[in-house]
């Protein structure tokens, strides 16, 4: 483990020239200030012969706390514009309590394939594959133990602007129904400038599935109310609407006149209403995939001056606002209800493989899976 240092320039030996010959009034002292990445690595748990850590990432004005159990994100401290640090993501009391309690996917790493796949089946080159079936008919989030609850490889890295814990995962060949040995490797680093930066790339040795995302709630109010007080933008032109059991329907629908359309700021609660009682959608962010890294969404609670910008190179964004939280007993004593967090999940369309039109999800021998994600973390 070492710890990266970045020393900003202060020319102290030009101060020390001009303090001969200004007066003593006027002399300026310079002042050094060293800002230090530090990672704390802490073991916290024994799963067989795996062993699972807590990893607590600091560049001197934020914090993240991440696991190698279900390549894990459990806190994110960040100050508000009066300089008052408090966690923004919905979480546990400790990092084992996530081996034992249920929960929602908090700040988990979901796959083979995030979100939902229709009737838990779907048919790859002639052969149809059947899945566990874990959210009504459907198939969410990898099925019943995806990548949210395994363990994975770990080792913690940093240079001097980045610090990180680089997670590597093997999914063997029918695991939760899925065709391939699927090869995957996970980077989750904080930088110098307050970016929590997420990078997945897979490849497999049989053609299969692949949508990796984060499942982070984000509370950037730090744990007091809900959240529909925050004001989002969206850069996304379309939407994929769904039927009652949240599956696409197949239409790209333009959010042009409908409580889609936040192209401009808008109060969450405000739009809430308007859509019914929340949202859980996919919001179109390209059409096609490209390697370009893109503005998503932008988030400000205005009360405490916290702001969040997200930019993935994906073609999607689920937007999730806790709908369906209700009196969970999360960490600190604190309960979350209803609309106490919004999820930001970059990923491919979901049920892809389901409709020709939009974005394939199939992985083949040969090509790479990759998906970028930045959180970038401020103050207004």
């Amino acid at each position: 483990m070492k710890n990266s240092k970045v020393i900003l320039a202060l020319c102290f030996l030009l101060g020390w020239i001009n303090m001969g010959c200004e007066p003593a009034e006027t002399q300026k002292e310079e002042m050094t200030e060293e800002v230090k990445l530090t990672i704390k690595v802490e073991k916290v748990a024994q799963i067989g012969e795996q062993e699972v850590f807590s990893y607590l990432l600091d560049n001197g004005k934020m914090q993240v706390e991440m696991s190698n159990y279900g390549g894990l994100i459990s806190r994110i401290w960040t100050a508000d514009k009066s300089g008052k640090v408090e966690n923004i993501a919905l979480t546990l009391d400790n990092v084992a309590d996530y081996l034992t309690k249920p929960n929602p996917f908090f700040g988990a790493t979901a796959g083979r394939v995030a979100n939902r796949i229709a009737d838990g089946s779907f048919t790859l080159d002639g052969k149809t594959y059947t899945l566990a079936k874990n959210n009504g008919e459907n198939t969410l989030h990898g099925g019943l133990e995806g990548f949210n609850k395994k363990v994975w490889d770990s080792e913690p890295y940093s240079n001097d602007s980045i610090i990180g814990v680089k997670m590597t995962y093997l999914s063997q060949n029918g695991e939760e129904g899925f065709p391939g040995n699927l090869n995957t490797t996970l980077w989750m680093e904080l930088t110098l400038d307050d970016v929590l930066r997420i990078r997945f790339e897979s490849e497999t040795d049989q053609a299969t599935l692949v949508n990796l995302t984060n499942h982070t709630y984000f509370n950037l109010g730090g744990m007091k109310c809900d959240v529909q007080d925050h004001v989002f933008q969206f850069d996304a032109f379309a939407y994929t609407p769904v039927d009652d059991e949240l599956i696409p329907t197949g239409e790209v629908r333009p959010v042009d006149g409908t409580p889609f359309d936040f192209r401009e700021l808008k109060v969450l609660g405000d739009q809430i209403a308007a859509n019914g009682g929340g949202f859980d959608h996919n919001m179109v962010m390209k059409n096609e995939p490209s390697a370009d890294l893109i503005h998503f969404v932008t988030v400000v609670h205005p009360e405490t001056g916290r702001k969040m910008e997200m930019y993935s190179d994906n073609v999607g964004v689920q937007f999730y606002t806790g709908n369906f939280l209700s009196e969970f007993a999360g960490a600190d004593g604190v309960i979350y209800d209803k609309h106490w967090g919004f999820c930001l999940e970059s990923q491919n369309w979901p049920d892809a493989i389901h409709h020709e039109n939009f974005p394939s999800p199939i992985l083949r021998p040969g090509e790479k899976y990759s998906h970028l994600i930045e959180y970038r973390f401020g103050t207004e």
